[in-house]
C-alpha cells in the first residue's frame, strides 16, 4: 500500500531539535523551542556568526506549474539530504506555507514522499505563528490609518487615495472589496477598501527581504499608505506606526529551525508568492544559514519566469545574496501537459507529447542560463507512471541544448534517489558563476517591465491603459524609478492567460494596476487577471482535513 504524505511524516522518528541545532553548531542558549521539533534561532546569536565564510548557495526553481504539480519543495529536500550523504554539511531554506493554499488546492506544502521536511503538520498548519503576526502588523496598520482620519485626519489624508488593504490567511474571494466604515459617524469615515491574502502583503515582503530588526523597523516606516489631496505621499512612520509594528513581529524575524525525514537541519521562515509578491523565504534565513553549512539548498516559487527572475533581480539586487548555482525541476509529465495533453490522461505514454511540451523546459533553461548567467541542471523529479522512452526522451531534449538532465527519484527513495543529482549540483558549485540582472538599475520602470516581458515571457509588447501608464510615470517622476520590478501574473504560463501552455511568443502583456511597495523596495506590476486575494477552488483541500479518533490531523497531501 502506498502511504500518503502525511502518513509518511507521522512514522518519522525525529531527533529533539536540540540534536539537530547541534549538528551545525547553534547552542541551546540561542534555541527558542516550540515544543521538542521545532524552534526559533535568536536573532543576537546569529549576528555574530558575520565574520564566517559563507557556503554555497544552490537555488531551485522549475518549468511552468502544472496542475499535475512538479516537485520544486520535494526536489529542495531531496537535494539537501543527498549533499549530506555525499558529505558535505548542508541545509535548506525554504518558505513557509500559507493557510490559503493548504485549505485550497495544494493541502500542504512541505515537500513530499521520503522527501519531506517535519513536522508536517506543525508546519502547514500555524507553524511558529509568523504569519499571525504579519497579518496584525498589516491589519494594526490599517486601523491606525482609519483612526487617524476619524480623530480629526492632522495629516490630510485624501480617504479617495488610501491604497493600504487588510489581509487574512485564508482564500475568500468575497473580501477582494470591500466598503469599510458603515454604520454612522461612529464607525469612521465610510471607504472602498478590500483584503488580500497574507503572502501577497508588503508586510511579508519586507518581514523577508530585512536585515535585522534595525532594517525591518526602517523599511516598515517608508510603506506608503496612500496620499493627501496633494498626491503627498503618507507613510506608515507619518502615523507612528513601524515602532508597533516591529515590537509585533520582533519575535516571527527570528528564523524557524525544523529537519528533514533525514534529520538535516533547515529554516522553514517566511513565505511570499512569486506569482503576486517576489517568492522567496527570508533573507535573515538564508544568511544565516550560508554561515553554517558548506550547502544551502532554497527554492523560488513556481517557474523561472517569477520565482527566479524575481530571486535574481530583487532578492539578490537587495541583500548581495548569490546562487552558484541552479537546479531546473521538471517532470514527464508536466512536459505532456505543455504538450496539450489533459490531466486525465498524463499517465498514459505518450513521446510524442514530451517532446511537444519540451519547448518549456528550454525556455526556463534559457532564462536561468543565459539571462540570469547561472551554471544549471536539470532535475527531472521521477514518477512511478513514467516510461523509460519518455525519460529518455527529455533527457536528449535536455543535452541537445549542452546542459545535463539528472533523473532523480527522492520521492521514493529519499536522499539517496537524490545523489547523482548532488553531485552534479557540487560540481556546478566549482564553475564560475556570472550572475546578470536582467535589467539595468538606471531603466525606466516602462522599460524594465518590457524588458522583462520580452527577454523572459517571450512576449512582443507591454500595454497598459491611460491612467496605469500615468501612475507609472508618476512613480517614475516621484523618484521611484531606480526600484526593480514584481510582477504579479499568472504562474501557469509565459504569458498572462493560463490556459496558454508550452513557450507562447510574440504574445501581449497588460498591465492592469500598478502598486507601490516602498518599504519591500519595489514596484509591483499586476498583469493580466492574477487575484491577490485568491478564491477556493470547486472542492477545496480543506474538506479532506480533519482530526481523527486518536488526534492525529489527517487529509494533509
Amino acid at each position: 500500500m502506498t502511504l500518503s504524505n502525511i502518513e509518511i511524516a507521522q512514522a518519522a522518528r525525529m531527533l529533539s531539535i536540540q540534536r539537530i541545532a547541534e549538528q551545525i553548531g547553534i547552542p541551546d542558549n540561542a534555541l527558542e523551542p516550540y515544543g521538542r521539533h521545532k524552534a526559533k534561532v535568536a536573532l543576537g546569536w546569529l549576528a555574530g556568526l558575520d565574520d564566517r565564510t559563507d557556503g554555497k548557495l544552490v537555488l531551485v526553481t522549475a518549468v511552468s506549474p502544472t496542475p499535475a504539480g512538479e516537485g520544486k519543495t520535494t526536489t529542495t529536500v531531496g537535494l539537501g539530504d543527498a549533499l549530506r550523504r555525499i558529505g558535505h554539511r548542508s541545509m535548506i531554506c525554504l518558505r513557509e506555507p500559507a493557510l490559503g493554499p493548504v485549505f485550497g488546492m495544494k493541502g500542504g506544502a512541505a515537500g513530499g514522499g521520503h522527501a519531506q521536511v517535519v513536522p508536517m503538520e506543525d508546519i502547514n498548519l500555524h507553524f511558529t505563528g509568523d504569519f499571525s503576526a504579519i497579518g496584525v502588523a498589516t491589519n494594526l496598520l490599517a486601523a491606525l490609518i482609519d483612526n487617524h482620519i476619524h480623530r480629526g485626519n492632522a495629516l490630510g489624508i485624501d480617504v479617495r487615495r488610501i491604497t493600504w488593504r487588510r489581509v487574512l490567511d485564508v482564500n475568500d474571494r468575497a473580501l477582494r472589496d470591500v466598503v469599510v466604515g458603515l454604520g454612522g459617524p461612529d464607525n469612521g469615515y465610510p471607504r472602498e477598501s478590500g483584503f488580500d491574502i497574507v503572502v501577497a502583503s508588503e508586510v511579508m515582503a519586507v518581514f523577508c527581504l530585512a536585515t535585522d530588526l534595525a532594517d525591518l523597523r526602517t523599511r516598515l516606516g517608508e510603506i506608503v499608505v496612500g496620499y493627501t489631496r496633494e498626491r503627498t505621499p503618507v507613510r506608515a512612520r507619518d502615523l507612528s506606526a513601524n515602532g508597533a509594528m516591529t515590537a509585533i513581529l520582533r519575535d516571527a524575524l527570528a528564523p524557524n529551525l525544523v529537519q528533514t525525514l533525514e534529520h538535516t537541519p533547515a529554516f522553514v521562515h517566511g513565505g511570499p508568492f512569486a506569482n503576486i509578491a517576489h517568492g522567496c523565504n527570508s533573507v535573515v534565513a538564508t544568511r544565516a544559514a550560508l554561515k553554517l553549512a558548506d550547502y544551502v539548498v532554497t527554492e523560488a516559487g513556481f517557474g523561472s519566469d517569477l520565482g527566479a527572475e524575481k530571486f535574481v533581480d530583487i532578492l539578490c539586487r537587495s541583500s548581495g545574496l548569490r546562487p552558484s548555482a541552479a537546479v531546473i525541476v521538471a517532470t514527464v509529465r508536466a512536459m505532456k501537459y505543455h504538450g496539450g495533453v489533459d490531466v486525465a490522461d498524463l499517465a498514459t505514454e505518450d513521446v510524442e507529447a514530451v517532446e511537444r511540451g519540451a519547448p518549456n523546459l528550454i525556455r526556463h533553461l534559457g532564462i536561468v542560463r543565459e539571462t540570469l548567467g547561472l551554471p544549471a541542471v536539470v532535475a527531472i523529479n521521477h514518477r512511478a507512471e513514467d516510461t523509460d522512452a519518455e525519460v529518455q526522451a527529455l533527457v536528449a531534449v535536455v543535452e541537445q541544448t549542452g546542459a545535463r538532465a539528472v533523473v532523480a527519484r527522492h520521492f521514493a527513495e529519499g536522499g539517496a534517489g537524490a545523489e547523482q543529482l548532488a553531485h552534479e549540483v557540487v560540481r556546478l558549485c566549482d564553475e564560475p558563476s556570472t550572475l546578470q540582472f536582467t535589467y539595468p538599475d538606471d531603466a525606466t520602470l516602462w522599460r524594465k517591465m518590457k524588458t522583462i516581458a520580452t527577454r523572459i515571457y517571450g512576449a512582443s509588447d507591454i500595454t497598459a491603459n491611460t491612467a496605469v501608464r500615468r501612475q507609472i510615470q508618476r512613480l517614475q517622476d516621484e523618484g521611484y524609478g531606480g526600484y526593480p520590478v514584481c510582477v504579479a501574473k499568472t504562474q501557469y504560463s509565459f504569458s498572462t492567460d493560463p490556459k496558454l501552455r508550452g513557450a507562447p511568443t510574440g504574445h501581449i502583456v497588460d498591465i492592469r494596476e500598478v502598486r507601490l511597495a516602498a518599504g519591500a523596495g519595489f514596484v509591483v506590476m499586476v498583469c493580466g487577471d492574477v487575484m491577490t486575494m485568491p478564491g477556493l477552488p470547486a472542492v477545496p483541500a480543506a474538506e479532506s482535513i480533519d482530526v481523527d479518533e486518536n488526534g492525529r490531523i489527517v487529509g494533509l497531501f
